[in-house]
């Protein structure tokens, strides 16, 4: 798949060639799906907590006896059943925490970057750069090229003052390509690649990664 590179500016700067292993392949709708589940569930605390009956504090006295007032019968203030007793069956602290395949992880990202190609919501960019580490000066890079847009920014190496810019700039999420989650690409309405954010991707969800990791795998080894 071929794309225009974009420059500063919104000025075209030549074209660039996609790997059609990662940004050409058939979309697995299930796929994304799992994978964003995990990703939000992984980041879920897991810390409501109630109590039982055994640990709300009260009497264990009987409020009244047991019979001949009218009333139905009562063992304790702390029954389930009245106001500022325990809870039946209440959430406890625990974990939301699964693993998913790294084959499924890998799919679903082929997939989302897939669908933002054949939409045309990739843009390859070119020469931008924020060398002052000034929100201001990349915002006036960005705003002809993106419109504002919710966008995610990949990244293939460090960028101390790139990052330092796009920061402060509330629609722009920056992101090293294997650290970026399906959830950021799948919400993002526009994916800003640079040429070798694009080799990067290519090397670590194309096809012979995978074979890759499917030999390791095999070999009790860990890709």
């Amino acid at each position: 798949m071929t794309v225009p590179v974009i420059g500063a500016g919104g000025g075209a700067r030549g074209e660039v060639e996609l790997a059609d292993g990662v940004f050409g392949v058939e979309v697995s709708e299930g796929a994304i799906y799992h994978a964003i589940r995990n990703e939000l569930a992984n980041r879920r605390v897991g810390t409501a907590s109630t109590k039982s009956r055994g640990q709300v504090r009260g009497t264990n006295r009987k409020p009244w006896r047991q019979k001949g007032t009218g009333r139905a019968r009562a063992g304790d203030v702390k029954s389930p059943l009245w106001t500022g007793g325990g809870v039946i069956f209440g959430p406890k602290p625990r974990s939301y925490r699964y693993r998913l395949p790294r084959k499924a992880k890998r799919t679903a990202m082929r997939s989302i970057l897939t669908q933002k190609a054949r939409e045309q919501r990739i843009t390859v960019v070119d020469g931008l750069d924020a060398d002052s580490g000034k929100t201001r000066d990349l915002a006036r890079q960005l705003e002809p090229i993106t419109g504002a847009a919710r966008c995610v920014w990949l990244l293939d190496a460090p960028a101390p003052m790139l990052v330092r810019a796009a920061r402060n700039i509330p629609w722009l999420r920056m992101r090293a390509c294997h650290t970026v989650t399906a959830h950021d690409l799948y919400y993002a309405e526009r994916v800003l690649l640079t040429r070798a954010a694009a080799d990067r991707l290519a090397q670590l969800l194309g096809e012979q990664r995978e074979a890759a990791a499917e030999q390791a795998g095999g070999n009790g080894e860990e890709a």
